[in-house]
């Protein structure tokens, strides 16, 4: 009895995984899988910033966020204001 309510429940993860799948798209999920490489508890507050390169307005460009750091603070704004 127990395995054939596991065998129905693993069923319906399934079922429900596969039509998550379909909904979003395979693409969109596997970006999503592999755009997310957060750690928890890895930055806390006070920290600096970890250096990461920022792809230029010219779209070659590359610009490292310490580069850019110092006496003033640095604001990064991700949109378009256009």
């Amino acid at each position: 009895m127990l395995r054939t309510i596991a065998i129905v429940v693993g069923a319906l993860v399934l079922g429900a995984g596969a039509f998550a799948v379909v909904q979003i798209g395979p693409r969109n999920v596997i970006g999503m899988l592999l755009y997310d490489r957060r750690r928890e508890g890895a930055l806390k507050v006070g920290d600096r910033a970890p250096d990461l390169a920022l792809c230029g307005l010219d779209g070659s460009s590359r610009i490292s966020l310490l580069s850019r750091t110092g006496a003033k603070p640095l604001v990064i704004v991700f949109g378009s204001f256009t």
